[in-house]
């Protein structure tokens, strides 16, 4: 059961769209349920001598009468509405069921306690199997305001209580930290416009693709420009500096001509301006790696920052475990932008679901994070996808965001743990769609038996505990192409399978062999790594010059969100 708790001030007009047609002819039998006298509400949904204007006038009495006292001038915003809605598959309610329903969240929400005398007026309205509309106006007949401080909240709460005891769906409880959802007109909007996605989700999603990849807040408002969006930004009366900002996308505009305004915390709490300084190092950072001489590396480097967020899921500092899966956001979002082949529209959900999961009432410490994010934002500037290793990124994400959800599970936090499961499943089906073809390539490119049977050799001595697992496994002889050209590259193979063995995923993995092959190919050559060395040590310029990084980049802006980020050179 769903309430959307909202407010406005024109009660007639509310009143017309709830007795009216609806927009799509789709209200069936509009009537009264519930209200806060019977007997008193005209109800022009089963009354013909009932009109609007009466209805409207009974339930702005309280709002007219202080109208008068503060010589005209009529409260802002008192007309408070909240659709309650069933989930899908839900049983049939009454509408005596309805009326209980009705009651109990208005006395939950402050509207009208049981038993107060001088509550407000409201009425609840049916013209649907699967909800009601609760429409009151806020002012009381001793002319105070009512207490509704966290009403959605507390909507929420009785709802849960409703669910339980009328045997509906449990849905998953909120805590405040979820971003605002779309009105019925911004969908209403949309929908005429032809748009999958309401103005206030597309500029979420281009906000968050946008704080993944720059690194300054003037970068920021810079990219969000060049892709047409508005930036309107507030400042400070002392000091000048920006305090606020809000954003408009590009063609979304009021009756009036005007642009719709977005403000970063209304399109989520952890897009508002101070949220979105703790991404940024206080100061310009000028000496960022290049890896022109080796384009995997930032492949590499994000996986290695990924193990390291995972150990610090196991920690027991929640907020710097919560900053993690901050900064695990922004990789997701980044993997997208990078990612080129047939998973991509995977990766692209993953992200997308992975939002609610950024954020709880765990007060996340971004900074011990901040590796995590910088490794992000090199992906965001990688000039080409390495197959393998871009697989190996993958399948740490989705351990990850697997452990994401057992993190937030066991704090109970519901609609976290749901969002990163999502997740997982979106990175697990990209995943499967990515590795397939290559693990079957490194099948068929098998060393000689000879070299696979020393290769057997070196897994039972360093991994006895799981060596039967993964010479059964499907693809232990791609897993003997990884040791051929880890060997190659210059290391033992023996100490390596007992280096990335230690990792708990090996433990559960249905695919032991494949936990090896990705940890395998996310290691660094040592040769190239000592080449380099040798390079830096005796002032011999790299062979191939790395050019200067751009500080422009973009988000392509398809409608589906997706923000891809790319270089400008």
């Amino acid at each position: 059961m769903v309430p959307d708790v909202s407010t406005g001030s024109d009660t007639r007009g509310l009143i017309v769209y709830l007795f009216g047609p609806g927009r799509r002819d789709e209200h069936t039998d509009p009537h009264i349920v519930a209200a806060w006298d019977t007997a008193g509400a005209p109800d022009p949904g089963r009354d013909p001598e009932a009109s609007y204007t009466q209805l409207a006038k009974r339930l702005d009495h309280h709002v007219d009468l202080r109208t008068r006292e503060l010589g005209g001038e009529k409260p802002q915003q008192h007309v408070w509405h909240c659709p309650v809605r069933t989930a899908p598959g839900d049983r049939y309610l009454t509408d005596a069921e309805w009326a209980e329903v009705a009651s109990r969240v208005v006395a939950a929400t402050g509207i009208a306690p049981k038993g107060d005398e001088k509550a407000c007026r409201w009425i609840a309205v049916r013209h649907a199997d699967d909800h009601i509309h609760i429409l009151a106006t806020t002012v009381r007949a001793d002319g105070r305001r009512p207490r509704t401080h966290r009403d959605g909240w507390r909507a929420q709460q009785e709802c849960r209580k409703i669910e339980a005891e009328f045997g509906l769906r449990r849905l998953k409880s909120g805590d405040l930290t979820a971003p605002p959802t779309p009105t019925g007109a911004e969908r209403a909007k949309a929908e005429r416009q032809g748009q999958t996605l309401t103005a206030r989700h597309w500029l979420r999603e281009q906000a968050y693709a946008v704080a993944a990849a720059v690194h300054t807040e003037g970068d920021y408002f810079t990219v969000l420009q060049s892709l047409g969006i508005e930036v309107k930004t507030r400042l400070g009366p002392k000091t000048g500096d920006v305090i606020g900002y809000s954003l408009a996308a590009p063609g979304d505009t009021s009756a009036a001509g005007e642009p719709v305004w977005y403000g970063g915390s209304k399109l989520a709490p952890d897009l508002s301006i101070n949220r979105l300084r703790e991404r940024f190092p206080a100061q310009e950072v000028t000496d960022r790696p290049q890896h022109a001489a080796d384009p995997a590396e930032p492949w590499r480097h994000t996986a290695t920052a990924l193990h390291t967020a995972r150990a610090a899921l196991e920690s027991s500092d929640e907020t710097t475990a919560q900053g993690y899966l901050a900064a695990f956001g922004d990789v997701l979002y980044n993997m997208t932008s990078a990612a080129s082949g047939p998973h991509r529209a995977e990766l692209q959900a993953a992200a997308h679901a992975f939002n609610r999961a950024r954020r709880s009432t765990i007060r996340a410490d971004r900074q011990t994070a901040n590796a995590l994010r910088e490794a992000a934002k090199e992906l965001a500037y990688a000039s080409h996808e390495p197959g393998g290793l871009a697989i190996a990124l993958v399948f740490a994400a989705l351990h990850l965001a697997r452990a994401g959800a057992q993190w937030h599970q066991q704090r109970g936090h519901e609609q976290q743990a749901a969002a990163a499961e999502e997740a997982f499943r979106h990175l697990q089906a990209g995943y499967q769609q990515a590795a397939a073809p290559v693990l079957a390539g490194l099948g068929r490119r098998a060393p000689h038996s000879t070299t696979a049977s020393r290769f057997e050799q070196d897994l039972r001595a360093a991994l006895p505990g799981h060596a039967e697992r993964v010479l059964a496994d499907p693809s232990w002889s791609a897993l003997t192409t990884t040791l051929a050209r880890a060997e190659t590259a210059g290391h033992s193979p023996r100490r390596l399978l007992a280096e990335v063995g230690t990792h708990r995923e090996l433990d559960s993995a249905e695919h032991p062999a494949e936990v090896l092959i990705w940890r395998i190919t996310a290691q660094p050559s040592r040769r190239a790594q000592a080449a380099r060395r040798r390079s830096a040590v005796g002032g011999i310029p790299p062979v191939f010059p790395v050019p200067p990084r751009s500080t422009t980049a973009t988000v392509d802006t398809k409608p589906d969100g997706g923000g891809r980020a790319v270089t400008r050179r």
